[in-house]
């Protein structure tokens, strides 16, 4: 049976699976993931391309290897803004296990993983379709998030109890994780000409959340996307795919933390996440990012340039302008694509910038 994720917005009476036996109410059900004919898909999610960069670690900390391993992440981020890594030291069985649990949570039945429900700005649970409120068009997508770090702000009892066993996995892989960020940030902040820790004491204390993607099979996938085109606004985002294929990326160079902080130098890649008929999908991203007080300006500004931004704002500031932008840019569209026409230009500093607890559920 094909299913569909069930309604965030109220969880106390969700959305029920697809197919209902409703005829009328599957269409309408099925109509709320539907995107408009320039945000479908292009490729099928089994479509891959062999222009991403594939980067080894290993050997990363041997003095004579170093370089030239650095100097390919440091392309990489330079012209793409992602690359894929292997031979990272994260240990294969604990990846295994971290994939095990989240299967095993995401079949449990709707009424178990809505015990966990995060909607109403609960700190990390279960979700469906998106973080972000007021989101036009749902993504074909069921998540849940673990809020890990810092450590001393976990929330436990957002944990899931069920399957049995898995909070130490997710401890252990949490701390891998914050372990394999900092091996990266410390490339970056050498290739800026600072030293190793220079972007990760920018970050002040570096929070981490984890963020589980269910993408169960659907049955238009040429019309729904799993996640919407987007960027990641924070520090480095790691992300855990299996074999299925979805994940699809631009280069078009958006500008988030890591772009300012090192003057356009380091691109954000675009991505979003296709799906299929045939089978369900699953991730694991891992967030870095930096506390809402964080600074954001230009750490080093090489000769001849000029700093990209005119002023200092904080991460929250950025992320909440960047929120309010994306769903009123949305919001626009919907409101030009409803009256037959083509959305105007508009003046994106005049967006009515919302508090970031009203953005974000």
């Amino acid at each position: 049976m094909t299913t569909s994720p069930m309604s965030s917005v109220v969880p106390a009476v969700p959305f029920p699976l697809l197919p209902t036996g409703d005829e009328e109410k599957d269409e309408e059900l099925r109509r709320s993931f539907v995107r408009d004919e320039d945000e479908r898909p292009k490729d099928p999610h089994n479509v891959f391309s062999n222009e991403i960069p594939v980067i080894s670690l290993d050997g990363i900390d041997d003095v004579d290897r170093r370089a030239v391993m650095c100097q390919k992440i440091v392309d990489a981020c330079e012209d793409w803004g992602v690359f894929q890594v292997i031979d990272h030291g994260v240990d294969v069985d604990l990846i295994s296990q971290m994939t095990s649990y989240a299967k095993e949570f995401f079949a449990l039945p709707p009424e178990e993983k809505l015990r966990y429900d995060m909607t109403g700005g609960k700190k990390g649970g279960f979700l469906v379709s998106s973080h972000l409120q007021k989101e036009v068009v749902r993504d074909w997508r069921e998540i849940f998030t673990f809020f890990s770090y810092p450590i001393d702000e976990r929330d436990y009892s957002r944990w899931p109890d069920n399957p049995q066993g898995w909070t130490p996995v997710v401890d252990a892989y949490s701390q891998n994780m914050m372990a394999l960020a900092d091996k990266l940030l410390e490339v970056l902040s050498e290739a800026m000409g600072m030293d190793r820790e220079a972007l990760k004491r920018s970050c002040i204390d570096m929070q981490q959340k984890l963020v589980l993607n269910s993408y169960p099979k659907c049955p238009d996938p040429h019309l729904i996307l799993g996640l919407k085109r987007h960027t990641d606004p924070g520090t480095i985002t790691l992300l855990l795919q299996d074999q299925v294929g979805g994940l699809q990326v631009t280069n078009d160079g958006a500008k988030t933390w890591i772009t300012f902080l090192s003057n356009g130098r380091f691109k954000n890649a675009d991505h979003q996440a296709v799906v299929n008929k045939d089978s369900s999908r699953i991730s694991i991203a891992t967030f870095q990012n930096p506390v809402p007080e964080a600074v954001v300006f230009p750490l080093a500004v090489r000769e001849g340039e000029d700093p990209i931004i005119d002023k200092p704002m904080t991460y929250a500031d950025m992320y909440k302008n960047k929120m309010a932008r994306d769903i009123d840019l949305a919001n626009q569209k919907k409101l030009a694509t409803a009256a037959g026409r083509t959305a105007a230009p508009f003046d994106l500093g005049k967006i009515h910038q919302k508090m970031l607890d009203e953005i974000i559920a």
